[in-house]
């Protein structure tokens, strides 16, 4: 999905979002995305001042008369006295007002006219490539040169630009680097002056609520809008700092807050990984694991399945350290895990409020994983997440976890392990694979029904002004392993000496295929190389 397409259905998102609430409030709803940015300006001196544009969100649509109400455009954040005053500051003058509730973003995008900031441009940063010290340069010369206020807001809108999922400060003896993941890969970015230190770590643990003289570790949350093109999301930032011998160096997490695209048809998955999803979570009880390591998509899988679920009929609980997505409809609980909170603690808890739905961050120690599997066989179905290479590998590492366990062989329905991997853009370019690779190929795809006979063309990513590197965005490789019943046996300890290979082999025997088959038959679409493949995997 395109730039685009991503920023027309957040719009579409926030502009239902408000038809809905204009019904609540009994309010007549204004969509104005075909004509705000050409109807004409209201003259500001006949109605409202700007500062009261401002402060209480409300725009003048048309000029009225004697004969034509006067109309003007709120949001939801405008107050309720305002519209009673004006209502009867009209009515005494014999005229009638008529007010009309539109979304932040439109609110934004006339704000922009009515009172357009006057700013200096600065060039967008760019991504070096290895070895290109030019460009690292030139980025440094701007950063260097953004004002004192607005070097952090630039970092993070640039970030956002650039969808990158993390920004990196890191303290050098002479100067302060600025690092970027974009797409899984860390670019160097920019190496800035020693004295911006004091400013950015300023601004940062002001927003996150840090401290700045800490000698240990710190974790914070902060938030901020950005607004393109006429729409706007809400960027939720986690932030991680760490004393060096330099400074404190920090992480910035970017998380892009908008439900509408925590769906599953949006994962890239196919229609059968779909359907398997699907058939699995409409049981009301059972237990759901996403294994794979850090940055491998796990959260937003679990939250896509959430929002599938999340309807007025379910109950839906979450527990969460910390919490990456906030979800309109879902009771999201923190869980303080470095304060001596638990979410086995957390998860008895709020059992007792009778949820159907359970999700837990992450189980890390058998207390939790007894309580889940307690709770999965009890009537409620619960997702959680763990740390495994593969789906065999969880079920090996839950095995050491919690022993041979008949409960848990009956309550756990599915493994799902992923890992994200760059898209090649539309500049890739066919070659033919050589004889080692059609060898190692046919080795992987040995049993499935695919056509490997002949010459087999892979692809290769070529750099482009769009896709400095030949990539262009990340997609998910999915392994789904049902429980069929000789995995129950091996977990219920029926079958001795039980190891990886064994359980997976099983799997495979009912139509699992591998993280690494994934990988290689995306290879052969042409929607990644075999080299990104073997990095990720």
């Amino acid at each position: 999905m395109d730039e685009q397409e991503v920023q027309r259905k957040r719009r579409d998102n926030e502009e239902r979002a408000t038809r809905e609430r204009a019904k609540i409030l009994g309010l007549p709803y204004l969509d104005t995305r075909e004509f705000e940015q050409v109807v004409p300006l209201i003259n500001k001196s006949d109605t409202i001042p700007i500062s009261q544009m401002h402060s209480d969100f409300i725009i003048p649509l048309e000029q009225g008369n004697s004969e034509e109400p006067y109309r003007f455009m709120i949001t939801s954040q405008t107050p309720n006295s305002l519209l009673s005053k004006m209502r009867k500051e009209y009515s005494e003058d014999g005229l009638h007002v008529n007010f009309f509730l539109i979304s932040n973003s439109a609110y934004q995008t006339f704000m922009l006219r009515y009172d357009p900031p006057q700013q200096v441009h600065y060039d967008d940063i760019k991504i070096a490539k290895e070895g290109d010290s030019e460009t690292i340069a030139e980025v440094s010369k701007t950063l260097n040169s953004v004002s004192t206020e607005k070097v952090f807001n630039f970092l993070i809108d640039q970030a956002d630009k650039l969808q990158a999922s993390d920004i990196h400060i890191e303290n050098l003896r002479d100067k302060i680097r600025i690092r970027m993941r974009v797409d899984g890969i860390l670019h160097p970015v920019a190496e800035i002056s020693r004295d911006r230190y004091r400013i950015l770590m300023g601004e940062l643990s002001a927003r996150a609520n840090l401290s700045t003289a800490s000698t240990k570790p710190q974790s914070g949350h902060m938030q901020k809008d950005i607004y393109n093109n006429g729409s706007s999301h809400l960027l939720n930032i986690r932030v991680e700092t760490v004393p060096t011998m330099y400074g404190q160096d920090a992480v910035l997490r970017l998380f892009n807050f908008d439900e509408s695209l925590l769906n599953l048809d949006l994962l890239g998955l196919s229609e059968a990984e779909l359907d398997t999803i699907r058939e699995i979570i409409s049981h009301p009880r059972g237990l759901v694991l996403m294994v794979g390591p850090t940055g491998s998509g796990k959260s937003t899988t679990l939250y896509s399945i959430l929002n599938a679920l999340n309807n007025s009929d379910r109950k839906i609980i979450t527990l969460e350290d910390p919490i990456e997505y906030g979800i309109t409809g879902i009771t999201q609980i923190p869980i303080h895990t470095n304060d001596g909170g638990s979410f086995a603690e957390g998860l008895r808890s709020v059992l007792r409020l009778d949820p159907d739905v359970v999700m837990v961050g992450e189980i890390r120690d058998a207390d939790t994983a007894k309580t889940a599997i307690q709770a999965s066989i009890t009537g409620h179905l619960v997702l959680s997440s763990f740390h495994a290479n593969s789906t065999a590998a969880a079920f090996a590492r839950m095995i050491d976890l919690i022993g041979t366990n008949p409960i848990f062989a009956s309550s756990i329905r599915m493994l799902i392990a992923q890992r994200l991997v760059r898209k090649l853009s539309d500049s890739k370019e066919p070659y033919r694979a050589d004889e080692a690779t059609v060898g190692y190929i046919r080795r992987v795809l040995y049993g499935l029904d695919v056509d490997l006979s002949g010459d087999i063309t892979l692809y290769r990513p070529v750099p482009s002004d769009d896709a400095p590197f030949g990539y262009k965005g990340r997609t998910v490789l999915m392994e789904q392993m049902v429980v069929s019943e000789d995995i129950q046996a091996y977990l219920r300890g029926d079958i001795k000496d039980v190891n990886t290979n064994m359980i997976e082999d099983s799997a495979r025997a009912h139509g699992m295929l591998t993280l690494e088959q994934k990988g290689v038959l995306a290879a052969l679409r042409g929607e990644t190389t075999l080299e990104e493949v073997s990095r990720v995997i």
